[in-house]
């Protein structure tokens, strides 16, 4: 009787689960970090708890981070939950744009060549340059006195 119970609320769980579908993905960019979690809807954005436009208040980097679901033609499609920190707006932005292109395949694998060939699913391993000692940059010298 007992394993009867436990395969019912199996079932009933995994009925839920896929009743919910929720899609979850991590990218990064810099310093920058940004968790999604994706569910059809009708494409509401939620980052930090606020809204995107107030988030990433410029329209260019509105643009880069809805490059994904523009290119895969689903920006109506799905609703975004995204916690993202660390770095400034620039990372952030690249940050949730490669955790969306990540999202997307777990959605449909048959979006891989799309997103490829668009570069969204590469990591941008770019990073600031550490700042040297006998130095004030990473790169800048002090003036030079011959004398």
């Amino acid at each position: 009787m007992r394993r009867n119970n436990r395969s019912l609320l199996n079932s009933r769980r995994d009925n839920l689960m896929a009743d919910a579908q929720e899609f979850t993905a991590t990218g990064r960019r810099k310093t920058s970090v940004a968790r999604v979690r994706m569910s059809p809807g009708s494409g509401k954005i939620d980052i930090n708890g606020r809204s995107f436009e107030d988030y990433f208040p410029t329209a260019s980097l509105q643009n880069l981070m809805l490059q994904p679901l523009q290119t895969a033609k689903l920006v109506h499609a799905y609703d975004l939950w995204i916690n993202t920190g660390g770095g400034g707006a620039t990372g952030q932005a690249g940050a949730v744009r490669l955790a969306i292109s990540r999202a997307l395949l777990q959605v449909d694998n048959n979006l891989r060549g799309t997103l490829k060939s668009e570069g969204l699913l590469r990591r941008d391993p770019r990073m600031r340059e550490r700042k040297k000692s006998g130095q004030p940059g990473a790169r800048k010298r002090f003036q030079f006195s011959k004398r």
